[in-house]
């Protein structure tokens, strides 16, 4: 892969017929999609996320797998989470043996055992994490930020909305397979939760340091082709680390080279100090800005004050922090409606929801979070799609008008809730954090 000056221009792309492109607009339909591609996918599986829990949801993906896997032991399936996240409960649960107790307890059980792998990609979870996303059905991936739990596939009442998109293409499919085998899987450091005798992650410190370094060096290896008017292109990328990061410097690229228009998501308000450059400069230039971002109690880590408050419960609130901080320096940019916040909340669910839409031609779907811990910490994927035609242009504007159906506005940062008026307990967590000048280290993890 060659890069040039304009690194957009110098990735080599996979042509994908339009009609191989789809996009989903709910958690319950990616649920049945995902359910249907695991009971018809004939020759692989594979599977990277953050975690494939065990919860209701997870149990039904989990055993729809293994009923596929008994069926046709032939088929290749392979499963990569995080290896941290998957050894452990939920946050501000007791000690348990996490999600890895059903993998083993599902491989004791079976003839054919599916393989689930932890990827451990820093010694400790909160230096970085498997943020990769790709769910590999023979030649269709299904690409999504979510993992696979109760919430993510809207199981019970409550739903996570993220983005979630079908693209049927073999090279795209095999490079995505390929890397999730060759980088990952084979990797030392790499091992198997399906047996109770694991390795302690202490042990695996110096495995654990080349596999960083492994991976900052690796991408996806595909067969490129010349992309005709009448196909889109689509090139799968990579990064990890701060250094040379193909994904963060595409990221910048098309934020620089917009013309027009910029549409963005994310979930946590907290943008690197390169996008956050980038987009002012935008601004400058006449390009219409639109953010897209969950409301404080959208967020994952959000906790209803009437409930036992952890000190995780503050996130929430730093993220809006930041946006009140954002939102009073582009007044002037909100007024003219050059630069538009959206807040999207819709009853007691939770957002998601991370990418760009430049220009209505260049579109990234990514499980990166566009803050400094996807940048810096995280081993993180994406897939960008230029589409100069506008073939798929209908398809994004529908997904938009979906996610913007349930956010509102914020003409001022004044229509944002002063540190005065948080709960006690979350007052008294970030005068803390701000009198010790924690903050400003916590912004580079979270």
């Amino acid at each position: 892969m060659v890069l040039a000056k304009n690194v957009i221009d110098g990735l080599e792309a996979v042509p994908v017929d339009p009609k191989d492109f789809r996009t989903l607009y709910s958690a319950k339909e990616f649920k049945a999609q995902l359910l249907e591609l695991i009971k018809t996918a004939k020759k692989r599986i594979y599977i990277a996320a953050l975690y494939l829990e065990d919860d209701e949801a997870g149990r039904e993906v989990f055993g729809e797998i293994y009923k596929a896997k008994q069926a046709n032991p032939g088929l290749d399936v392979q499963i990569c989470v995080d290896w941290h996240r998957a050894q452990r409960g939920l946050i501000g649960a007791e000690s348990s043996d996490g999600n890895a107790a059903m993998y083993t307890k599902m491989a004791e059980s079976h003839k054919h055992t599916v393989p689930v792998y932890g990827v451990p990609v820093r010694g400790k979870e909160v230096f970085g994490v498997l943020h990769l996303k790709g769910f590999i059905f023979d030649d269709t991936v299904l690409y999504s930020g979510a993992s696979i739990n109760n919430i993510y596939l809207h199981q019970q009442e409550k739903y996570r909305f993220d983005r979630y998109h079908l693209i049927n293409s073999p090279a795209i499919a095999d490079a995505m397979a390929n890397y999730i085998m060759d980088a990952l899987i084979k990797n030392p450091a790499v091992n198997t939760l399906t047996e109770k005798e694991r390795p302690a992650t202490k042990s695996l410190k110096g495995a654990i340091r080349q596999l960083r370094a492994s991976l900052a060096v690796t991408n996806y290896r595909f067969d490129c082709a010349d992309v005709t008017e009448d196909k889109i292109a689509i090139t799968p990328i990579v990064g990890v680390g701060k250094r040379r990061n193909l994904l963060n410097m595409a990221i910048v690229q098309l934020l620089r080279d917009a013309k027009e228009e910029i549409t963005i998501c994310t979930p946590y308000f907290n943008f690197p100090k390169s996008v956050a450059k980038e987009l002012k400069k935008a601004l400058r230039r006449g390009v219409k800005v639109t953010v897209v971002v969950g409301d404080k109690t959208a967020n994952d880590f959000f906790i209803d004050p009437e409930e036992e408050f952890k000190t995780v419960g503050g996130l929430p609130y730093l993220y809006e922090m930041n946006l009140r901080r954002f939102l009073k320096a582009n007044e002037a940019n909100i007024a003219c409606r050059k630069l538009d916040i959206l807040l999207w909340k819709h009853d007691a669910n939770s957002y998601h929801l991370k990418g760009l839409w430049v220009d209505k031609q260049n579109m990234l779907l990514t499980g990166n979070n566009l803050n400094p811990r996807a940048w810096k910490l995280d081993l993180e994927n994406a897939l960008l799609i230029r589409d100069p035609q506008g073939y798929l242009k209908s398809q994004f504007e529908q997904e938009f008008e979906n996610i913007f159906e349930n956010t509102q506005r914020i003409g001022s940062y004044k229509h944002i809730e002063k540190i005065e008026h948080y709960p006690e307990a979350v007052q008294k967590l970030l005068r803390k954090i701000t009198r010790v000048q924690a903050d400003r280290v916590l912004k580079q993890l979270l």
